[in-house]
């Protein structure tokens, strides 16, 4: 059986968006919903009683304890033999179960990971995000996608994995951004494989404001070189590109001041084919025009992240 958990924290709307969609799964075996609420100033009790007839859920409430903990938490009590971690931000189309249960029966692995895209109904500023962070002039178009990956590294927002792997690993690490990948490289040290779903999408609203989401992206910056030495043998040089390229903008901008104009113009020529690509992929203007905005903050947020863990905060 099946055991969705799912941590939220100050976010009554978004679960009740989730719970709604996981209704309509078009999956005949029973399933289960684990929430667990993580220390939340706006409790959603009355949005999880709202579906208790419609749905399996178990509720509970925590102290506030992070994410990776909140998880935890709700696999040690979840009645299911495999878990599936989803982010409370997240919805989830109808064949998401079906598609998951035909893959592991295909190839069963302790462990999944699926892709993340936008939902039709998204605002402007979160389809600019997702096209940020999934474009290939952004971050390769590889994330959620089989082509050059690679050993497939779950995210917490579409992460699936067994009881049996759960209770090897003890689950969840203390770090509050990265404990995601840091719990992929644990599975992988004790003998578990993961595996990418390419059709287990979920619609990420990801971060509804510029600033939330230059917060969330400087903290994975930051969170890689702890990574990087925690387990030096995943390091690669492509982790640097970001900072690479924030220095190179921030120095090309300095320049351009006293007169020199080529550097500036190579980021322009990039932003502008940024721009017609995301026109051509979300069919809107103003999607294209965030889309210039998002990546810049993405790129330089985990660059100035990055170059601080590096060489300012040793672990």
């Amino acid at each position: 059986m099946y055991s969705f958990v799912i941590p939220v924290y100050n976010r009554p709307d978004e679960i009740d968006e989730l719970l709604y969609s996981l209704t309509q799964q078009d999956f005949e075996e029973p399933f289960e919903i684990v929430v667990i609420e993580d220390g939340s100033d706006k409790a959603a009790v009355e949005i999880i009683n709202q579906y208790k007839n419609r749905l399996t859920i178990q509720y509970y409430v925590i102290e506030n304890q992070g994410a990776g903990k909140a998880r935890n938490y709700g696999m040690s009590r979840a009645k299911g033999d495999y878990f599936i971690v989803l982010d409370s931000d997240v919805l989830v189309p109808t064949n998401y179960l079906k598609e998951v249960s035909k893959a592991l029966q295909e190839k069963m692995t302790d462990a999944f990971g699926g892709p993340d895209t936008a939902h039709f109904s998204f605002t402007p500023l979160q389809k600019a995000i997702n096209f940020s962070m999934t474009s290939f002039l952004t971050t390769g178009g590889i994330r959620g996608k089989k082509k050059g990956i690679g050993r497939f590294q779950p995210r917490s927002f579409n992460f699936g994995v067994s009881k049996k792997a759960f209770e090897a690993t003890k689950g969840f690490s203390s770090m509050r951004v990265g404990e995601d990948i840091d719990f992929s490289f644990r599975l992988w040290q004790q003998g578990f494989e993961t595996q990418l779903i390419e059709k287990a999408v979920v619609y990420h609203k990801r971060r509804t404001s510029l600033d939330a989401f230059f917060t969330q992206v400087f903290r994975f910056g930051v969170a890689r070189p702890v990574l990087n030495k925690r387990y030096p043998g995943t390091a690669k040089f492509t982790y640097w590109f970001p900072s690479i390229f924030t220095i190179g903008f921030f120095l090309s901008s300095f320049l351009f001041v006293l007169g020199q104009w080529v550097p500036i113009i190579l980021y322009n020529m990039y932003f502008t084919l940024l721009f017609m690509l995301s026109v051509l992929e979300n069919r809107n203007i103003t999607v294209a025009f965030l889309s210039v905005i998002t990546t810049l903050i993405q790129m330089t947020g985990y660059g100035l992240g990055f170059l601080k863990s590096t060489f300012f905060s040793p672990e």
